[in-house]
């Protein structure tokens, strides 16, 4: 049976993928693609405000991504436990993946590190949940965010380093317009922005608008089955405003472009515009989304596409081929591993226009 075109695999030498991000952001490598010429280009990062048209608006996600990471040893046994945050519930109960030898059960109870790999507070895992999840508690209880900020690593993806943080991933791995708390991975195209490049775009005539998606988990999964169909899409809690939604609906409706910055900002749009009225007004929409796009799928809300370059058989990859086209895509990443791009969270991109 021939393989999915969508779900198409490439060779990539080790060395491509970036371990460290550039002292300047905006210096990354930026591939053009025109998807009406069928043509690729090379430029940088930094080039955007030329490549762009005054009226464009390039949409943002604001989401902040939190030191989810955590680190201790199981109080019982003293065997190493390795934690990640995932979001915590109405009753202050947090909700963990955990990592460790041997099983765990409810009731045990795990002494987690400080920054400085100190034993500080303790959480209880009270609940075996669906999805290799816990539900825990904190003791003593405290703030959320001050305790990620206390406890918390920075969540590297495992390629960059082995997941191992240093002091610059703190700032590093976090946009500078993130703010609001709740992603466990960045927002990966926003990285590219600096505050002189977000002020020299916008002198070109430029708009900004901001939306928010928490990134998850399930960001990094592979697809799973045999076709792209029998995949379950992970969800993800995304946000967009009215006062954004009004604003996309002003750029539209004046002919200019709505430039999505990442994946993560287009299936925010794309998710608001299927909740809104068939040819109508894009509406504001707050909520889990489990939006997979994927062929056949007809883009509502979305012209552009600036985003980094993805991992084989991921519906990241399958959404950007969606947009872009199977054929030009592939073509572009062929191209991209010739020229040594760099590779994923902190490598280059590419503009889809």
């Amino acid at each position: 049976m021939p393989q999915d075109p969508l779900l198409f695999e490439f060779d990539l030498p080790r060395d491509l993928i970036a371990q460290q991000p550039l002292r300047n952001r905006a210096d990354a490598r930026l591939m053009v693609i025109d998807r009406q010429k069928q043509a690729v280009s090379h430029h940088h990062v930094r080039d955007l405000p030329e490549l762009l048209v005054p009226g464009d608006r390039m949409v943002l996600n604001d989401t902040r991504v939190v030191p989810a990471q955590l680190a201790g040893r199981r109080a019982a046994t003293g065997g190493r436990w390795q934690g990640l945050y995932l979001g915590s519930t109405e009753e202050g109960h947090w909700r963990v993946v955990c990592k460790t030898r041997g099983r765990l059960e409810p009731g045990e109870s795990v002494v987690l590190d400080d920054r400085e790999g100190r034993p500080s507070s303790k959480l209880w895992l009270l609940e075996r949940l669906e999805a290799g999840q816990w539900l825990a508690h904190l003791q003593p209880e405290e703030p959320t965010e001050e305790a990620l900020t206390r406890l918390g690593r920075v969540p590297l993806p495992h390629y960059i380093r082995g997941g191992q943080m240093v002091d610059e991933d703190v700032t590093r791995y976090q946009t500078v317009f993130a703010k609001r708390p709740g992603a466990v991975a960045a927002p990966t195209a926003g990285l590219h922005f600096t505050k002189e490049l977000l002020k020299s775009t916008a002198s070109r005539g430029v708009e900004f608008s901001a939306l928010t998606l928490h990134v998850g988990l399930g960001t990094f999964r592979p697809i799973s089955g045999g076709s792209i169909e029998e995949h379950q899409m992970h969800s993800e809690w995304c946000e967009l405003s009215a006062a954004a939604a009004a604003e996309i609906n002003a750029t539209r409706e004046s002919g200019g472009r709505v430039i999505s910055v990442g994946t993560t900002a287009v299936r925010t749009l794309e998710t608001a515009a299927g909740h809104s009225p068939e040819g109508g007004p894009l509406q504001p929409w707050s909520g889990e989304t489990d939006l997979f796009i994927r062929p056949p799928y007809q883009f509502r809300a979305v012209d552009a596409l600036l985003t980094n370059f993805h991992f084989p058989s991921t519906t990241l990859l399958v959404l950007v081929q969606t947009f872009g086209g199977p054929e030009l895509i592939r073509a572009a990443y062929h191209e991209a591993i010739a020229e040594r791009y760099r590779f994923y969270s902190y490598g280059d991109a590419m503009l889809i226009l």
